[in-house]
């Protein structure tokens, strides 16, 4: 009974208008119905994968739908830990992802069943209705190259550098730490392609996906770009669903990735003191100033860290058409996953002072080869 319990609520809840209520009744009234239902949501996890969704861009579409709440975001997780769990190796990437999944809530399990069921058939309904997108790596069960368990030296103390420059207290100690973790990041980046190039590497373009998440999600997607742009790679953004692709090599994915959550913690401290200065002023800041200081730090870093990366290649001329054939590739793989991609120009910004605040605060922030943090 219960295999057609599940059916008949499904066809009553999840499909056109669909009758949540009818729905959770037929599930609440028969208790034999719950292993199917699980089954039935693993299935949904599972097709989302093989529509291009990977575990971080799910939860996120969870998240961000205004009928769903944490609870809602507790179940997805749990069920993406199932469905995950039945597939070893995983493809790369995915472990962290899991590792950020929302952990289990004590009051989900003292929820009456006919509040249960209305949720999960909330829950399915967002997970059967998502698009296929494009998708960046291989689904679980696929099989992948795994990579040599660990990770280059240069990275894990890049990592090491920015916990550091995170956790401190005082600005001079974090801005050095910074300055130091980007310089590395720019010559690694280097050292991968010259390395990639004399041992006649078969390498091919990969991507990523990265959360830009609210407010100010425009200034943010634009500050990726430019992180992108500046490491060879190209940042898509999919407003719609909260990232952007980055396509790119893998070691100029993970520069992207580490570069461009470092820059939002320098920009988002620079804006809090920016806006505690304008308040000591007797001026009232609002949400056009953080709007426009961020706009104004993202187009101005975009336009140091173009300079910087120049200055970068241009010291080693071996490398030059190394990196001129990378971004052919980077390119071409490009047009290849986004054939009708369209430019959007940047509106809304119209305050004056936080642009200016936000441009001053970019010229401060430290860049790969900026070396006077350690002057």
């Amino acid at each position: 009974m219960s295999d057609s319990t599940v059916a008949r609520a499904f066809a009553a809840a999840l499909y056109d208008t669909g009758d949540l209520d009818l729905g959770a009744s037929l599930l609440a009234a028969d208790p034999a119905a719950d292993a199917e239902l699980a089954l039935r949501g693993r299935e949904f996890v599972r097709r989302a994968w093989e529509r291009g969704w990977q575990p971080a861009d799910v939860l996120r579409m969870v998240v961000r739908d205004e009928g769903l709440d944490a609870a809602h975001a507790r179940l997805a997780a749990h069920l993406i830990r199932t469905e995950t769990a039945r597939y070893d190796p995983l493809p790369p990437r995915w472990a962290g992802q899991l590792a950020d999944l929302p952990g289990p809530d004590a009051a989900d399990g003292r929820q009456d069943r006919f509040s249960a069921a209305t949720g999960a058939l909330e829950l399915y309904r967002v997970l059967l209705r998502l698009p296929a997108i494009e998708p960046v790596g291989p689904v679980p069960g696929e099989s992948v190259t795994v990579p040599v368990a660990g990770e280059p030296r240069a990275l894990a103390r890049i990592r090491a550098l920015l916990a550091k420059a995170e956790a401190t207290g005082y600005p001079p100690e974090a801005e050095a730490l910074t300055a130091k973790a980007q310089e590395l990041m720019a010559r690694h980046s280097v050292d991968e392609a010259l390395l990639a190039s004399r041992t006649h590497t078969a390498d091919r373009p990969g991507a990523c996906r990265i959360g830009v998440d609210a407010p100010y999600e425009t200034a943010k997607a634009v500050l990726l770009d430019a992180v992108a742009g500046a490491n060879r790679c190209r940042a898509v953004w999919s407003s719609a669903f909260g990232f952007s692709t980055v396509v790119g090599f893998e070691a100029d994915l993970e520069v992207v990735e580490l570069l461009y959550t470092s820059l939002l913690v320098q920009a988002d401290r620079a804006m809090t003191r920016a806006e505690a200065e304008q308040r000591a002023g007797g001026r009232r800041r609002t949400k056009t100033f953080r709007q426009a200081f961020l706009a104004a730090y993202a187009q101005r870093i975009g336009d140091r860290l173009a300079a910087v990366s120049g200055e970068v290649a241009g010291g080693e001329r071996e490398v030059l058409p190394v990196l001129a054939a990378r971004e052919v590739a980077v390119t071409g793989r490009v047009e290849e996953m986004f054939p009708a991609t369209v430019v959007t120009r940047v509106r809304g910004v119209s305050d004056g002072v936080g642009w200016s605040e936000g441009g001053a605060a970019a010229d401060r922030a430290r860049l790969p080869g900026d070396r006077r943090a350690l002057d």
